[in-house]
């Protein structure tokens, strides 16, 4: 818009009103209390609207209801679209709504009431939030399958590929830390790569770029199809991760989404 035109519309906006919005002084222009006001209820307004056009279309699409989801990027990447497939063919009035987040933030967005539920890798503290376990994962040392070519190669050494290869790290957010301090004991010139996306340590380590440390359910249909090696790992024992189903109330929705993700089976 023209300058003219926002003047003139700023006029009746205020003449409609019956307040001033704005001070001006010399070439400076800036609300006046009032203006902070009505500034604070337009944009209440306008989220209203779009939130209205947004139920609109839900509705000429058949939902009528609505479940927000918050997942993190590791069981984004696993059991999530399985689970999707059936859970929404079972629910067609139901859109859903999945929000991509680290576990981190999960209850905290629980709590707040931004998502009805959440998935996390992260173990909730809040004694107001309802959290139950949802499976044990244990991790596995995967290395590049271009290793050796052909089966008749030695083993796979631990000590040597830890020695050979870079290790991305940080990429699930409990576990690391101690991980590191054992490794670091046992191999001195251990070399490290943050590498805070799982789904890019996959593939670079696919590109043979390194090795890492994965929950096995991550990495389950690229050790299948091939795409990636399982090593033996016997410096010490690997822990398990746990993934975590948090919510504020147990309704029907969130028992059988839980009942869904309990029965798929992890291995």
């Amino acid at each position: 818009m023209s300058q003219p035109s926002v003047t003139v519309h700023i006029r009746l906006l205020e003449e409609s009103l019956g307040v001033v919005l704005f001070q001006r002084y010399k070439n400076r222009v800036t609300l006046t209390e009032e203006g902070k006001l009505f500034k604070a209820e337009a944009d209440k307004l306008l989220r209203q609207l779009e939130q209205s056009v947004e139920n609109v279309h839900a509705f000429a699409q058949g939902y009528r209801r609505k479940w927000v989801l918050a997942i993190s990027p590791l069981m984004a990447e696993t059991v999530l679209p399985y689970l999707l497939k059936a859970f929404t063919k079972h629910h067609p009035d139901l859109e859903l709504v999945i929000r991509v987040e680290e576990s981190e933030k999960i209850e905290a967005l629980v709590e707040a009431g931004e998502v009805m539920a959440g998935i996390s890798a992260v173990q909730p503290v809040s004694r107001t939030l309802y959290s139950e376990i949802v499976y044990r994962d244990g991790l596995v040392f995967v290395v590049p399958t271009d290793v050796y070519d052909d089966e008749s190669g030695p083993p796979i050494s631990a000590e040597g590929m830890l020695r050979s290869h870079y290790l991305f790290t940080h990429h699930h957010p409990v576990f690391w830390e101690a991980l590191l301090v054992k490794l670091r004991m046992k191999e001195k010139g251990l070399r490290t790569m943050k590498v805070t996306q799982a789904h890019i340590a996959k593939r670079f380590i696919q590109e043979g770029l390194g090795v890492s440390f994965l929950p096995r359910s991550m990495v389950r249909r690229e050790l299948i199809e091939g795409r990636l090696l399982e090593a033996p790992f016997d410096l010490f024992s690997l822990p398990e991760v746990v993934t975590y189903f948090v919510c504020k109330e147990m309704g029907e929705l969130e028992k059988e989404f839980l009942g869904r993700m309990q029965a798929v089976y992890f291995s």
